[in-house]
């Protein structure tokens, strides 16, 4: 096989590893496993850990948690330490969008804020620190979670650019805008003023 050959089976391969992991609905399958039938008919409607709290059940939620994590950490390690950074970058977009549109669901999938903690984890764990730092920080002084992500995100590729991450850094601001354009309502809430705040009855 020529080189141009490896790289294309390569990207491919990335792709399709990528896009398929993102793609698991952990939330929908272990709610069921859990016996609450389909989480998409509770709370929010949405399919990601902070949905599956709203059962009550906190091991089903932490391990939703957890499963979307992953499925952004592993495609992204294993292309690392198989084809490089690039490569690595293009398994964890492919993650994010399996997340964001599953195949398996009509295309309609999570919001992609703990798949896009898995891809940091994957590419550079500092991202998982400062993401932690800003979360903590915007919630604690707002209490709003959307917020909280939306300005997690946005910095995040900043310090990549800033420590001399040029890679992680375009790769976050591409998910970044992802994250933003599945937050358009809550975006619209907040600035409305009508978003929910933490420990308050969610409105979708």
């Amino acid at each position: 096989m020529d080189e141009a050959s490896y790289n294309v089976l390569a990207v491919i391969l990335c792709i399709a590893g990528g896009y398929l992991s993102g793609s698991i609905p952990f939330g929908l399958v272990l709610g069921r496993l859990f016996g609450y039938g389909d989480i998409r008919k509770i709370g929010s409607g949405n399919i990601g850990a902070t949905n599956a709290l709203r059962t009550g059940n906190k091991v089903m939620a932490a391990l939703t948690l957890l499963g979307d994590v992953l499925k952004g950490t592993l495609p992204v390690a294993v292309a690392l330490a198989t084809f490089g950074p690039f490569y690595a970058a293009i398994a964890g977009v492919a993650a994010f969008l399996g997340h964001l549109f599953p195949v398996w669901l009509g295309f309609k999938g999570g919001k992609g804020v703990a798949t896009y903690l898995g891809i940091l984890l994957g590419i550079s764990p500092i991202g998982v620190l400062v993401f932690a730092l800003v979360w903590l920080s915007v919630a604690f002084l707002t209490r709003y979670s959307s917020l909280a992500a939306l300005m997690a995100t946005l910095v995040v590729p900043i310090v990549y650019y800033l420590l001399g991450y040029p890679a992680a850094a375009l790769l976050t601001a591409i998910l970044t805008v992802l994250v933003y354009a599945r937050h358009h309502a809550n975006i619209r809430r907040l600035l409305n003023g009508s978003e929910t705040k933490i420990g308050a009855k969610d409105k979708g």
